[in-house]
């Protein structure tokens, strides 16, 4: 049965609207059919906020089914009908904003001026682009490349795109799966994370609100491993889209590949943040903390390895834990909270297991424990700074989401681009100079999906998201992820009425 939780009206003020369960398929909540239960946690109390029924293989079923129904209707929409209804869409969102904003706050503890001044405004900013991209579907100029054919190029939508987005921003990852997967003519089953589907479900309602026809957008809230699975192998799915670890992403590929299904991946990132001689340390120390710690750090473009030129070294590293030591802990509710808990007690002690294994081999500069008193109910870290570690070392290496920066010296320019591309990953990357010359040498050489210069974490939707190596493949945002969410058909016209042709005779008969 769904439960309420103890959440108070102003905390999150949509929660009537959930009664009737945590799966939306058709247009309208149900509840899940698994035959279990999950809960919503605010992270900061670690109180329930939400019980409510997981999704199983039928209900995955179900939904696929349903997008499969509003296909035809749908990809036989004309651009400007789907880019009508986006436009309505992002005005609902708008109309709602602090609903989101709340919700978003609550299930995640991201502090509420993260969610009202990020994650709402750029999921609006992101349906409006959209809404006018919906009409450019772009192709190659139709033309006579043979010379006695006409050609030209159709982009036409896949069909049913099962998508799963991950627990660290689920309004933005619902947004960016599902808003090219529908602009370009597609529908879409969606997987939140069990964690956090609330922001996700208030998303679909609102399309629907708005106009969008049922079956377009269906969210199944299932655990990875039964629901995200059977989506994934789902003979009627065209396509996956997945965001989240390297690890689960590689058994997402596993098990796409079964049925030959195209697929997106967005995985995990071990940014470097290369700071030269030359640069404005002031600016450099300012820029590290904000992309350390943005969103308690749980964010795959989050600058987590700090290479800094050995003349600017040991400034940085003492201005830097300054800055993090101003950081402000506290309720995601109150005005003056600039950090909030990470997203479980379960991923705060992983976190935790991290910097004490350093403390090993490296400094701890700041930071490097849970705070008491009133946030010891919570799952919060204190910002942290790791100095002196190996570049071979585990915090280096591996991506820990939270609230952690390491910092290393280097020598020489070589030796700085080539420790920023010295892990597996290759997501995003900021490099920090005042040189014009240096500065583009470091956007040439870093192998990373996005690079920076003299700030780091900035969107926008105009621009894509996605990453190299191990950080996966395809993008998501911007005109390019049509080339996601697109199928590219080309249609050649015979041009000469000629029956007999010329290159027939490598078939039959003489010229």
């Amino acid at each position: 049965m769904h439960n309420p939780g103890n959440a108070t009206p102003d905390r999150f003020p949509a929660a009537e609207r959930f009664e009737e369960g945590a799966q939306f398929i058709a247009g309208r909540l149900t509840r899940g059919t698994s035959g279990r239960t999950h809960a919503v946690v605010d992270p900061a109390s670690g109180e329930e906020v939400l019980r409510y029924e997981l999704a199983g293989p039928a209900d995955v079923d179900r939904a696929v089914a349903a997008a499969r129904e509003a296909f035809p209707g749908w990809a036989g929409a004309t651009p400007g009908e789907r880019s009508d209804a986006l436009h309505r869409f992002a005005a609902v969102l708008a109309d709602r904003a602090e609903d989101f904003a709340r919700a978003e706050s609550l299930q995640c503890g991201k502090p509420l001026k993260l969610s009202r001044e990020f994650d709402v405004p750029g999921t609006i900013d992101n349906t409006a682009f959209f809404a006018g991209a919906a009409r450019h579907l772009q192709g190659q100029s139709a033309g006579e490349y043979s010379g006695d054919h006409t050609s030209y190029i159709r982009r036409e939508p896949i069909g049913v795109v099962g998508s799963i987005a991950p627990w660290n921003y689920p309004l933005q990852m619902a947004a960016w799966k599902v808003l090219p997967a529908i602009a370009a003519g597609n529908t879409i089953v969606l997987k939140p994370a069990e964690l956090t589907p609330l922001t996700s479900l208030l998303f679909a309602r609102a399309a629907t609100d708005a106009g969008i026809p049922d079956g377009v957008i269906n969210i199944v809230t299932g655990t990875g491993r039964e629901a995200g699975e059977h989506l994934v192998g789902h003979p009627d799915v065209a396509m996956t889209s997945f965001t989240g670890s390297t690890a689960v992403g590689k058994r997402v590929a596993e098990v796409a590949t079964a049925t030959v299904k195209r697929l997106h991946l967005e995985l995990g990132g071990k940014a470097p943040f290369v700071v030269f001689d030359d640069a404005d340390p002031e600016a450099a120390a300012h820029g590290a903390v904000a992309g350390a710690l943005i969103n308690t750090g749980q964010d795959c473009t989050a600058a987590t390895r700090a290479y800094v030129q050995r003349p600017l070294y040991e400034a940085f590293v003492e201005r830097t834990a300054a800055l993090m030591e101003s950081v402000r802990l506290g309720d995601p509710f109150a005005a003056g909270t600039d950090l909030g808990p990470l997203i479980s007690h379960v991923q705060r002690d992983r976190v935790a297991g991290f910097v004490d294994r350093a403390r090993a081999y490296a400094r701890v500069v700041t930071g490097g424990e849970a705070p008491g008193g009133e946030l010891a109910k919570g799952a919060y870290y204190r910002p942290t700074l790791i100095a002196d570690a190996a570049q071979d070392s585990e915090v280096v290496q591996s991506e820990i989401f939270g609230p952690v920066l390491v910092v290393l010296p280097f020598d020489t320019d070589d030796e700085g681009i080539a420790l920023a591309n010295d892990t597996p990953y290759g997501l995003a990357a900021s490099a920090w100079s005042r040189d014009v010359y240096r500065a583009n040498r470091a956007t040439r050489e870093i192998k990373a999906g996005c690079v920076w210069v003299n700030d780091h974490i900035p969107i926008i939707s105009e621009m894509p998201h996605g990453g190299h190596k191990s950080s996966g493949y395809g993008k998501d945002m911007s005109a390019y992820s049509f080339e996601e969410y697109t199928q590219i058909k080309h249609v050649m016209f015979d041009n000469t009425a000629v029956a007999a042709k010329d290159w027939h005779r490598t078939v039959f008969g003489d010229r």
